[in-house]
């Protein structure tokens, strides 16, 4: 079973196959991770970036410098994290996957905007669809639904999903639900929920929502680990 740490907004550790991943890293600009996370602790093997807004790369460049760990991320915020410094890049592109030690990574579409701290360019958004030998999931990063998802059930589908559900700058709860079934997964967990007021969800009312389509809606704690 794949090993999951929750540590809020759309970040998380997961390992899959004795691989670990961190995703999306916005820790220390997120006021509910306070005396929670420590971030000196998160040692990932590989840093995996959606897109290039704050709430998703503001820890990338620490973690990356104390772990070693490379930052894998579309061209152009590869690029960017090179030019800080960052050892080891790995640049990719939609379409794309690369063999992260025997687990493969896909980076697929993303409905979404993606920009530097700075306003720059920071390439095209992406979700990312990663399969080890035995378990596979997909994290659709900041997205709107759309139906280019249904190309992930064409391949097999998943057996687990990291969906945004959060409304308002994403997809919300009720498009979440189409995204699951458009991915061929009955397992979400979501992220991209709570952290300020525009994105404040209802617990309750999702997981019912969920629960009432055939699916299981995981909302974690920050600092929560689980088995998937």
């Amino acid at each position: 079973m794949a090993n999951v740490t929750f540590y809020g907004h759309s970040c998380f550790t997961i390992e899959l196959d004795g691989v670990q991943f961190l995703f999306d890293p916005f820790i220390t600009g997120n006021e509910a991770t306070k005396g929670i996370v420590d971030l000196a602790k998160i040692t990932p093997d590989f840093i995996v970036l959606t897109h290039g807004h704050q709430d998703h790369i503001l820890d990338a460049e620490t973690i990356a410098k104390q772990s070693g760990a490379p930052v894998i991320a579309n061209y152009e915020i590869a690029n960017w994290y090179a030019g800080k410094g960052i050892d080891c890049t790995i640049p990719m592109n939609h379409g794309g996957t690369f063999d992260c030690n025997g687990v493969d990574l896909k980076m697929v579409n993303a409905v979404h905007t993606s920009s530097f701290p700075d306003g720059s360019y920071a390439g095209q958004p992406a979700g990312f669809v990663v399969r080890g030998e035995k378990q596979s999931f997909y994290c659709s990063g900041d997205t709107a639904l759309h139906y280019d998802m249904k190309l992930i059930a064409d391949d097999g589908g998943v057996d687990f999903a990291f969906l945004c559900l959060g409304d308002h700058f994403t997809m919300g709860v009720d498009d979440a639900i189409k995204a699951a079934q458009f991915v061929d997964t009955k397992s979400i967990i979501g992220v991209h929920f709570d952290t300020f007021l525009p994105i404040q969800i209802d617990h309750d009312d999702a997981i019912l929502k969920f629960k009432n389509s055939n699916l299981q809606l995981k909302l974690p704690a920050i600092g929560e680990s689980f088995d998937i």
